[in-house]
């Protein structure tokens, strides 16, 4: 099998200390309260301006009004790595040293319908993701072994292990054609497996410290990474390390996720950017909606975001209990899960 590998640019930003805007507090269109401005338009320049948002940046097909959360699922342990199956009838989510599936289909409370037991029993597990037929999980974390879930089977069962030289995976990407699987290492590299064949296709030095964060492009020719030494693959002036990023399924953005609080919305073929200031802490995860209007943000400040593609207007807040690790979004853009510190995770339902 030929398995074609998209080309990737590295540069490094500059790492300084996070300037946040001031005497920028005008209210804007779509705030509430004279709320000060938190959306912010950056030109190729460095030029920052409030971004007045359009009328409908609230309103319209496919925005969301609210999410409320309709289940809990208990996990027992902090939850790193969630997703939800394309049929939106099962949740995963991992933890330490296993992955937990749950039946959202019925109301009421609920326990996991089974434990697929990953990794040794304190290793966390830091990334999983379905195939889209449903029948194939896979999960890397703190090992050096990726693991393949025949989930066709009555009982889940382990189908291939592919075993790369870095001692942990800490995120994955599935090509749309789904032959192959790029995992993010601890060491900066990037590998390419075959899925079909269960082989190392080739591996390339991405970061010079671990790669934290992957997105690839619905046509499967643009891959991005974000890493722990500041930098992310494309040529966009950006101030500390990247803990998550989200390619837009339908446009040319790409949405980053900082240590330093803020989100960053950058065009792939333009200098201009947003700058987005709602987090008050390190923002550890982000995935946009299939329909690519909106996406969702979660941070250590215990907050879910979600924003109006591109310049941020926000949609929704929801405050949790605790740090909020990670999220994903239903392919129907009818559910969010996010994975929490405080061990469990939490299903919401879009209301449009």
């Amino acid at each position: 099998m030929r398995v074609s590998v998209p080309c990737v640019l590295q540069v490094a930003y500059e790492s300084r200390s996070h300037l946040r805007p001031s005497g920028l507090s005008s209210s804007l269109p779509g705030s509430s309260g004279g709320k000060p401005a938190y959306s912010f338009h950056v030109s190729a320049d460095g030029q920052m301006q409030p971004v007045p948002f359009p009328s409908d940046a609230l309103l319209g097909p496919g925005i969301p009004r609210h999410a409320r959360q309709i289940h809990t699922l208990s996990h027992g342990e902090v939850v790193c790595a969630v997703t939800i199956s394309t049929s939106t009838r099962h949740v995963y989510t991992g933890g330490k040293g296993c992955v937990k599936v749950w039946d959202i289909s019925q109301p009421g409370s609920k326990s996991p319908m089974a434990q697929l037991d990953c990794l040794n029993r304190d290793n966390y597990i830091r990334s999983c993701k379905l195939l889209p037929d449903g029948r194939t999980l896979i999960v890397g974390g703190e090992a050096s072994t990726l693991s393949i879930w025949d989930l066709a089977t009555p009982t889940p069962r382990i189908k291939a292990e592919l075993t790369s030289s870095a001692p942990a995976c800490y995120a994955l990407a599935i090509s749309p054609d789904n032959k192959v699987c790029f995992s993010c290492c601890s060491d900066g590299n990037i590998v390419v497996w075959d899925l079909h064949n269960q082989t190392l296709v080739r591996q390339f030095q991405g970061h010079t410290d671990g790669a934290s964060c992957i997105d690839i492009s619905n046509d499967g020719t643009k891959l991005w990474t974000g890493g722990l030494d500041n930098t992310v693959l494309k040529q966009q002036q950006h101030q500390g390390i990247i803990f998550s990023l989200g390619y837009c399924p339908t446009g040319e953005w790409l949405a980053v996720g900082m240590e330093s609080s803020n989100v960053e919305v950058l065009h792939v073929s333009k200098p201009d950017k947003y700058q987005l200031h709602l987090h008050e802490s390190c923002v550890l995860s982000l995935k946009f909606a299939y329909c690519g209007k909106w996406f969702v943000s979660t941070g250590k400040d215990n907050l879910l975001n979600a924003w109006r593609t591109p310049y941020g207007a926000s949609i929704f807040q929801s405050k949790e209990s605790s740090s909020v690790l990670s999220c994903d979004v239903s392919p129907d853009d009818k559910y969010i899960v996010t994975g929490s510190g405080d061990k469990k995770a939490t299903v919401y339902e879009v209301v449009y």
